[in-house]
């Protein structure tokens, strides 16, 4: 009986993706959120679209953009409010857990602050699938 479970259990593992097979690989999600960071406080759009899908789901306190061409209209709207040149982004932690990425960050630009700014990332395949955004924004 025991053997029995234990390898019930086993099989549900690999059937749902668990496997040591299926490691994922914590390398490759911090060189995802590095590439994403560096293009993002360059004004890179169309390096920071590179680290997208179109299944891609971004989720802000603005709004939820799903796919590439929504997912692109937030981020020129991005690039606007974070002028090349005139601001100022500092990346203060950087975490990738499997495949899940965290950022913490802050920015001074010349209309307002952000004290506190957060992503969190899900990984896969060295692309974003799903993003979740917050901030903590003081206008000037």
């Amino acid at each position: 009986m025991k053997h029995t479970c234990l390898f019930i259990f086993m099989v549900l593992l690999i059937l749902s993706g668990c496997s040591p097979a299926n490691s994922i690989d914590e390398g490759l999600t911090q060189s995802v959120l590095d590439h994403h960071w560096e293009t993002f406080i360059n004004n890179d759009l169309e390096g920071v679209m590179e680290d997208y899908t179109d299944e891609s789901i971004l989720i802000t306190p603005n709004g939820t953009y799903r796919g590439l061409d929504e997912i692109r209209g937030n981020f020129v709207n991005a690039f606007k409010a974070f002028p090349a040149g005139q601001a100022t982004l500092t990346l203060t932690e950087s975490l990738a857990v499997k495949d899940v990425g965290y950022i913490l960050w802050e920015a001074d630009t010349p209309a307002f602050n952000l004290s506190y700014a957060t992503d969190t990332f899900i990984i896969r395949n060295g692309k974003i699938i799903r993003q979740t955004y917050a901030g903590v924004r003081e206008d000037k």
